[in-house]
């Protein structure tokens, strides 16, 4: 459960939401930087660990006691092979414990490890590439978004699967700016944030969204969670 927390900024404080998190690096410098990065802002690391066994031993140590994590953060590639321990932990705590956000860092896109984590449960996930760590504000805030059950896709993995996804019938309808809208979509921003990146009204984006709902079959009773369906749709094309 995310907890409360407050802020003391320039005079005012500002309410936001303290998380909890297991993050899971092999490289013991950028484990403590993410440590740093997170705790500084009012976080909480509840555990920090170098390899996949000890992610998932961590974290049903904490279900046990009834202290599950908000989210973890883990690196697709662990010890011991260095190959793909960390998104397969990550895959099978998202089936273990369903309400767990789990975001991965990878060095850099690889499709198949983004379509494995992505194509069951689609709340709560995140995939970033390494680099976005550098931009503090944007990777907090994706850890924030994943442990609240929403979405964090990095825009080079978005790229890269939207790319691969016009090979296919399921985005064939969509016009190029509807392709633009979901890949904004997809890097979790609202419409007001698409419509400032695109420069237009947010009447223009509402209306774009809804067309890329009906042309792919999103219908109204799948709510908010339209907006991640929308994205990956193709995957199970």
């Amino acid at each position: 459960m995310l907890v409360p927390r407050t802020e003391w900024n320039g005079g005012t404080n500002i309410v936001a939401d303290r998380v909890r998190v297991v993050i899971a690096e092999d490289s013991v410098l950028l484990r403590e930087g993410l440590t740093r990065l997170l705790t500084d802002r009012g976080h909480e690391v509840v555990a920090g660990v170098g390899d996949a066994g000890a992610l998932i031993k961590s974290v049903r140590e904490l279900a046990d006691e009834g202290a599950l994590p908000d989210v973890v953060v883990a690196d697709v590639r662990m010890p011991p092979t260095h190959t793909d321990e960390g998104v397969r932990a990550a895959v099978r705590l998202r089936r273990d414990h369903p309400g767990l956000g789990v975001l991965v860092l990878s060095q850099y896109v690889e499709e198949q490890y983004a379509t494995e984590l992505l194509a069951g449960n689609s709340r709560g996930v995140g995939y970033l590439l390494k680099d976005r760590v550098a931009e503090v504000r944007e990777f907090v805030d994706a850890v924030v978004r994943v442990a609240e059950g929403g979405t964090a896709l990095d825009p080079e993995v978005v790229a890269q699967l939207l790319g691969r996804s016009r090979k296919q019938d399921v985005l064939a309808g969509l016009t190029p700016r509807e392709r633009e809208v979901l890949g904004l979509m997809a890097e979790g921003r609202t419409n007001s944030a698409i419509a400032r990146q695109l420069v237009v009204s947010d009447g223009a984006v509402e209306k774009h969204v809804s067309n890329i709902f009906l042309k792919l079959g999103l219908s109204p009773s799948d709510g908010d969670h339209r907006r991640v369906l929308a994205v990956l749709t193709y995957l199970n094309s």
